[in-house]
């Protein structure tokens, strides 16, 4: 029986020991390559024992071997028209994309904490907790630091200044959105994942 917490791993810190995404790792524990099992919240649990003796072995998993790499974008908006438009757009580009879209920042972060995204588009004006409070936090996690984000708002740049401007490595883009170049940065960032795993 496993005495405490530092003998397990969550997804999150597998894919960080291994070098993987945390897709991968979860395709590797569905696939029986990893023994794992889930906590009553629905999380999966892996021994760390196993996670070290997986990177020793030195097995490249087979889910990153040629197949194209699908990119995971998760989309922060309030405006349920918005929503709608982004969506329609999404479907034309014809990228390896998931998305799943988030009405405000508390779902935003439950939906990053439990599968961190590789690309964030926030809204930064919304009740609650804003677009700008979910980047912070997501900044200030080491464990997502190769989550892309891009700013897509109407809030003036005068705005944004005054809470600290736009972060170095996080891209604005203003509204009304000029849809060629938010397909382009999502382009680049598909692109980026696919180098990494190819």
């Amino acid at each position: 029986m496993l005495k405490d917490h530092t003998d397990v791993c969550t997804t999150q810190e597998a894919a960080e020991i291994l070098g993987l995404s945390v897709t991968s790792v979860q395709k590797l524990v569905e696939g029986g390559e990893m023994p794992a099992w889930k906590t009553p919240g629905g999380h999966r649990r892996i021994p760390r024992e196993s996670v070290l003796a997986f990177k020793a072995s030195g097995t490249v998993p087979r889910h990153d071997k040629g197949a194209p790499t699908r990119s995971t974008l998760l989309v922060v908006e309030d405006e349920e028209m918005q929503r709608a438009v982004f969506a329609t757009q999404f479907a034309k580009w014809n990228l390896p994309l998931d998305v799943t879209f988030c009405k405000n920042g508390y779902e935003a972060l439950i939906e990053i904490g439990l599968r961190a995204p590789d690309i964030l588009f926030l809204d930064i004006s919304m009740r609650g907790l804003d677009g700008y409070e979910v980047m912070e936090t997501v900044l200030n996690r080491p464990s997502l630091r190769d989550v892309n984000i891009a700013i897509v708002s109407g809030v003036l740049s005068e705005e944004l200044a005054a809470r600290g401007g736009v972060p170095p490595g996080v891209a604005f883009f203003p509204k009304p959105v000029r849809y060629d170049e938010l397909r382009g940065f999502a382009t680049a960032c598909c692109m980026r994942k696919q180098r990494l795993y190819a």
